[in-house]
């Protein structure tokens, strides 16, 4: 899981190091289409069709719907806005996904956890700071993201079982293609990019398809519950990453707020349920 979060903050500082020599569309639409490559060579050697019917079933459009939001606000994110603040705002999304589940679920959730949901947004609005003059307009785009990426977990619970990870992958990878796209049409920036860039974008999918794959490994041979609190490491190699490859300097208000978030993930996620 560790290594896994590692590849997904590499991969978020090439994209971000990419877009500022090449259309953001264009980087983003690179690691979409290396995405989908991969993972459709790796059902075609399990033997399993790349596309299934199951893929346009109205769990997995829905699914798809909200992927793609997330995808593109968190490009847009990470391209326009500090490493470490789009990546700090991320993490909350165990918490949206947890109140999502007790809405659309009814899952049951004890006062203490909604405790620690309520720290956690309180953490966000920190990193935020909202009618202060250290507040950044481009910051709600990590919230757009966070929440997007939230519908996607919840809309995952309905997809049909059958669906290998090699076919999810495709399909995660194909939204990002898609929003890609979308982020292209709307900007109209078409501009050629240089070898440089491209090879920056490409070392971006690379990273992204190994954090993918070290999560799914993560995911299936470890406990859950000892496993999913290291997700919060991402937030730690995303400020390193930040701090050497851009400069970035977090503030206090931006360590109290990441401390607020990631605390309270772990305690929900650490707490035994009854």
């Amino acid at each position: 899981m560790v290594a896994s979060m590692a590849g997904f903050a590499v991969e978020d500082m090439f994209l971000k190091s990419a877009a500022r020599e090449m259309p953001l569309g264009l980087v983003v639409i690179v690691l979409g289409l290396t995405g989908m490559a991969f993972f459709s060579v790796w059902a075609m050697r399990r033997r399993e069709p790349v596309f299934p019917a199951a893929l346009v079933s109205p769990p997995l459009l829905v699914r798809s719907g909200f992927e793609i939001s997330g995808r593109l606000f968190y490009a847009l994110a990470v391209a326009l806005t500090p490493l470490s603040v789009a990546s700090a705002i991320l993490q909350a999304t165990p918490l949206v996904v947890m109140l999502g589940a007790s809405v659309l679920f009814h899952e049951r959730i004890g006062w203490r956890r909604w405790l620690a949901v309520a720290t956690g947004f309180a953490g966000v609005l920190v990193i935020l700071r909202p009618g202060l003059s250290g507040f950044d307009l481009l910051s709600l785009l990590a919230v757009a993201a966070m929440l997007g990426f939230s519908g996607r977990d919840l809309a995952t619970r309905a997809a049909p079982p059958a669906l290998s990870n090699a076919q999810l992958g495709v399909l995660g990878y194909l939204m990002f293609t898609i929003a890609g796209a979308i982020i292209l049409a709307v900007s109209g920036d078409v501009a050629m990019p240089s070898a440089h860039a491209l090879s920056r974008a490409l070392a971006a999918a690379v990273f992204g398809i190994a954090g993918y794959a070290f999560l799914t490994a993560a995911m299936r041979t470890g406990e859950v519950g000892a496993v999913t609190p290291f997700r919060y490491t991402r937030l730690v190699f995303a400020m390193i990453l930040g701090a050497l490859a851009f400069g970035e300097r977090p503030d206090a208000a931006m360590l109290v707020g990441s401390a607020l978030v990631v605390g309270s993930g772990l305690f929900i996620l650490t707490r035994p349920r009854r």
